[in-house]
């Protein structure tokens, strides 16, 4: 095992260095009747002067345009994983790497706005010799992959500012993979909260040739019933963190909000990260949950804080998390083989409006999963909204694309808060079916209020038709202005409190809405 060398700047070295690009809060959208907005990552015109004396914002400081994956070559040129999904600021944690090449480095970035960069090195070893570790191994009943790789390096991160992160592994042949870390934040009071979704990452991962959807052979029968922590992620190393949260995380930080970090696990784990936070994001696709996740989501509206769902299928399945939180287990539609099915029914593994123990995901979040795959126009139901404020909306503006691949609606014939106003109404056909995709918003009686966007693709599309998400299902600038502008009022509004104390309270249409 060896301690990983530093190289590069400090924390200090970092806070010395003078703001060398105009970088700043973001921008007002145009109206998007003009097809003709800034790409997310184009930087905003003016920057703050930092007072002397005091440390640069984060968001001030010069990015990294190298952060990306550019060649991944072979699958086993280059993998990686951590022994922690996240970590607390100072903490250490254990990298296990395998290598089919001599030598390899790892780079910490820290994902954020950065002038539109995206990303800041903090961190960098010096090049360490390479080991072949093999394959993993395939275990169990639950037929679940494990790298069973030594630990490589132990890394400290000391003056590692709280975020998301991705860790890039480079050989000198120049073959890159990533592994994604979040330095969480202890406490989140006063804080937006952005909750990165780790058991989903998990459970669509296919490293090994098995996940929770598929076996090697790729069949659904043969698929795992647990996935673990302990191996790499598929492909570059993190699929699901740059399309369906990442865009969010850039544009918080554009907008200097004061942003507390953790995941899906730790709030899991007990962490009281959400007490006395203003607002939590769930920042794209965050469909697995655990019930203890969900209790302590629930809490936290209760008392006050805004809830935004920023994608569809969320809270959908229900999972556990065991060896100390580094094994994903559902069962699904096998639920009769978990062991816990008759003796602890609340914990069986299968989705949270199936038996035992149903509970409809629609009670917290205001909407109900009801498909997949569908690709569709998003359309204004009303366009008076506080969240729509500045986009020049009219009532039946469609956005095309926006809606897909899987899709909420409003079904009153489940548990669903009232009142509650829907505020996009897209028709969909999925698999020939006609139904709608709803936007809605709620409020609770803490005076907490809870967005759900109703479409997976809300998030990838503040970044949709840039250099980062170029061909994203054909969104055009039109539909990202929309969504940035929309989404800035969002995270604007919530970071300020209790929602119903300040904005209007929802105007219930849905019984006009579906003539019931």
């Amino acid at each position: 095992m060896d301690v990983a060398p530093r190289d590069g700047l400090g924390r200090r070295g970092f806070l010395r260095v003078a703001c060398a690009a105009a970088v700043g809060s973001v921008a007002a959208c145009a109206p998007v009747s003009r097809d003709a907005s800034a790409p997310a990552s184009t930087p905003p015109s003016a920057t703050p002067t930092p007072s002397p004396g005091r440390p640069v914002p984060e968001r001030l400081l010069p990015g990294d345009p190298d952060w990306r994956v550019r060649g991944r070559g072979p699958d086993e040129a280059i993998e990686g994983y951590g022994d922690r999904a996240s970590v607390l600021p100072g903490e250490s944690f254990g990298l296990h790497v395998s290598t089919t090449e001599g030598r390899y480095r790892v780079t910490a970035y820290r994902m954020g706005w950065y002038g539109g960069t995206l990303a800041r090195r903090v961190w960098r070893s010096g090049w360490m010799r390479g080991r072949d570790q093999g394959r993993g191994r395939l275990t169990g009943d639950t037929r679940t992959v494990r790298a069973g790789w030594r630990r490589s390096l132990t890394v400290s991160t000391e003056g590692w500012p709280e975020g998301a992160y991705l860790l890039r592994l480079d050989t000198e042949r120049g073959h890159q993979r990533y592994v994604p870390l979040v330095v969480r934040s202890a406490s989140g009071s006063g804080r937006t909260v952005m909750v990165h979704a780790t058991p989903t990452w998990q459970a669509y991962n296919r490293w090994g040739g098995y996940s929770l959807y598929y076996g090697e052979d790729g069949r659904y029968e043969s698929r795992s019933l647990a996935v673990s922590f302990d191996r790499p992620y598929d492909r570059t190393g993190m699929e699901k963190f740059l399309i369906h949260e990442r865009p969010v995380v850039a544009l918080a930080e554009r907008l200097g909000l004061p942003l507390a970090y953790t995941t899906g696990g730790d709030l899991e784990a007990g962490d009281d990260v959400l007490t006395g936070a203003s607002s939590v994001i769930f920042l794209g696709h965050d469909e697995y949950w655990t019930p203890g996740m969900r209790r302590t989501v629930t809490e936290a509206r209760d008392a006050g804080a805004n809830l935004a769902f920023l994608g569809a299928n969320t809270c959908y399945r229900r999972v556990r998390l065991e060896e100390d939180g580094r094994m994903v287990v559902c069962y699904k539609t096998a639920v009769d083989r978990d062991p816990l099915v008759r003796t602890r029914p609340s914990l069986a593994t299968t989705d949270f409006r199936a038996a035992p123990k149903a509970d409809p995901e629609s009670s917290l979040i205001g909407v109900y999963y009801d498909g997949y795959p569908v690709d569709a126009p998003f359309v204004v139901h009303e366009p008076g909204h506080w969240i729509f404020t500045g986009t020049g909306v009219r009532r039946g503006d469609a956005f095309p694309h926006l809606v897909g691949v899987e899709y909420d609606r409003v079904n009153t014939d489940v548990p669903t808060p009232r009142p509650l106003q829907i505020l996009a109404h897209s028709p969909v056909t999925c698999v020939g079916r006609p139904s709608f995709a709803d936007a809605a918003y709620y409020t609770a009686p803490s005076g907490a209020g809870v967005f759900a966007s109703g479409t997976m693709r809300w998030a990838e599309t503040l970044m949709a038709g840039t250099r980062d998400l170029p061909r994203a299902h054909g969104i055009g600038a039109r539909t990202r202005a929309f969504v940035t502008t929309a989404t800035t009022n969002l995270l604007k509004g919530f970071a300020e409190g209790p929602a119903a104390e300040r904005l209007p309270a929802p105007d219930d249409n849905v019984r006009k809405t579906y003539r019931r």
